[in-house]
């Protein structure tokens, strides 16, 4: 019977495999009304699983910036309090949001994250 009880606790049954991981975004309706910020906790090429800073309701659109994939829309499949699953419009590429963050120089990166030549002679 738990058994039962935990797969219901699931959400609907999920199509694509899902990676682990920890990203910061700020969600949004598509009319620009913030929803406030989420952790996303794992993510797909079909959808992702976040914790909100409040609860958002199953069946609201949303839109978000995704780190090395760019605006990303869904629907929010599933709701329990703060924990939401987000179904995208379109699949994305989830290794984009894996890639590291560069910038062509490294001046806006702090002194610790900054690779200095050798000062070998």
């Amino acid at each position: 019977m738990d058994d039962e009880r935990n797969m219901a606790d699931r959400g609907p049954a999920r199509t694509a495999p899902r990676d682990s991981l920890f990203l910061l975004t700020s969600f949004a309706t598509p009319e620009g009304a913030p929803l406030g910020k989420a952790r996303v906790r794992n993510l797909s090429a079909t959808g992702l699983m976040a914790d909100c800073e409040r609860a958002v309701p199953a069946g609201a659109r949303i839109e978000f910036d995704l780190r090395g994939v760019g605006k990303v829309s869904g629907v929010v499949a599933w709701s329990r309090g703060e924990k939401i699953g987000i179904a995208f419009d379109t699949p994305i590429d989830p290794q984009l949001a894996r890639k590291p963050v560069s910038t062509s120089n490294q001046q806006g990166l702090p002194d610790y994250l900054r690779t200095y030549p050798s000062l070998r002679r």
